[in-house]
């Protein structure tokens, strides 16, 4: 076993700390405050391969595995969780689910579009009435003749108001429950699809969060994603990639708010001396430290994992239980380091310790995780 990164990957690592703190960091709190969707560095992402790292390049991907996009997702995050929700929910969701389930001509249609950033890509599983119980989804498609025509809507989908392909699970048959879920593929344009509201958050603002809205919205077969039938399933499997990204995006945060909590102590006077000298202080320091790298060793074992072609449903909900937790408990405690100044607007704790509550119920609460890996537990 081998805990040394590559040359390529440090290089990567750096390439997109440099891209992070050149591009995105001077308009974080800009971004946030106004909830300005970053298109124009999401673009450049995709000039740079980010927005497909993980597909072939034949398909216009980088080619790369889930460690380097872990590292990419990580430093996103460091500067702005936001950016690095955007990228996520893009790549490990929507373009995954094509490319993963997709027909050849699926394939070859979508992911070069959405791995350059030319197309954005959104995901939707969640209905209000339908979160964690996804197979309790409403949204129905039914068959006629050549066609399938979709209603219903999906809420909290990443990236709404400005995709250019939706992903979305609707029921094809209701008598056989989650059995009876499809996927399909919708592209914007489509008459009877649109997006609803736009949601006011807590925090990652400036990413986009919303409704899209099916009403007799008419597909083509061809847009019909995976086998009928297989949609929920599919979405399982799509979810075991996605919790590794979102575990990234947890460190990432938590590293930003220890690396800001860190600065901040031993710059911070109190009783004539720095507050880094005091015992209380090193050991909140110390258990932030250890929590980060025990949710990095998590997930990039996950990682390499599903880079070896292995199941990691279980290893990417431990990654994704343990970091999310652990990053709201980090930013909880840089903030308290920071005291009082903690809730200004001016360090950024503040939002960090507001983005990073998102991780512990986005692509599957933590309860939801206790479940996965209960079972995986019980059927060994």
């Amino acid at each position: 076993m081998d805990f040394d990164y590559t040359p390529e990957q440090i290089q990567l690592r750096k390439a997109v700390r440099e891209f992070a703190r050149a591009e995105i960091a001077p308009h974080v709190m800009e971004w946030d405050e106004a909830q300005i969707f970053p298109l124009d560095a999401i673009k450049k992402l995709g000039r740079l391969g980010y927005m497909g790292s993980i597909f072939p390049e034949d398909l216009g991907g980088g080619g790369l595995g889930y460690i380097e996009y872990s590292i990419i997702i990580e430093e996103l995050s460091r500067v702005d969780g936001s950016v690095g929700i955007i990228v996520a929910a893009h790549n490990s969701l929507c373009t995954n689910h094509i490319f993963k389930c997709g027909t050849k001509e699926q394939r070859e249609r979508y992911v070069p579009k959405l791995a350059s950033a030319e197309w954005i890509g959104c995901w939707s599983l969640t209905e209000p009435e339908a979160g964690s119980d996804a197979a309790g989804t409403r949204t129905t498609a039914v068959r006629e003749g050549a066609c399938w025509v979709l209603n219903g809507a999906k809420t909290f989908t990443t990236n709404a108001h400005y995709a250019d392909v939706c992903v979305a699970m609707a029921v094809t048959e209701r008598s056989a429950a989650q059995h009876g879920i499809s996927a399909f593929i919708i592209e914007n344009g489509t008459p009877g699809f649109r997006t609803g509201k736009k949601e006011n958050k807590l925090g990652l603002r400036a990413s986009d969060t919303g409704e899209v809205i099916f009403q007799d919205c008419r597909l083509d077969a061809a847009q019909l994603l995976g086998e009928p039938g297989h949609g929920f399933i599919d979405s399982l499997k799509t979810l075991d990639g996605g919790r590794i990204s979102i575990a990234a995006l947890a460190i990432g945060m938590a590293q930003g708010a220890y690396d800001a909590a860190l600065k901040y102590s031993k710059l911070r006077k109190q009783f004539g001396r720095p507050i880094s000298e005091f015992q209380a202080i090193q050991h909140k320091l110390v258990d932030m430290a250890t929590s980060i790298d025990a949710s990095r060793l998590l997930t990039y074992r996950a990682a390499w994992m599903l880079d070896r072609g292995e199941r990691v449903t279980r290893e990417s909900a431990m990654a994704k239980l343990f970091a999310s937790e652990a990053a709201v408990s980090i930013c909880n405690e840089a903030v308290q380091i920071h005291g009082g100044y903690g809730l200004i607007k001016d360090y950024p704790v503040e939002k960090f310790y507001r983005d990073v509550k998102l991780c512990t119920i986005g692509e599957g609460t933590s309860e939801i995780q206790r479940l996965v890996i209960a079972r995986q537990l019980l059927k060994d």
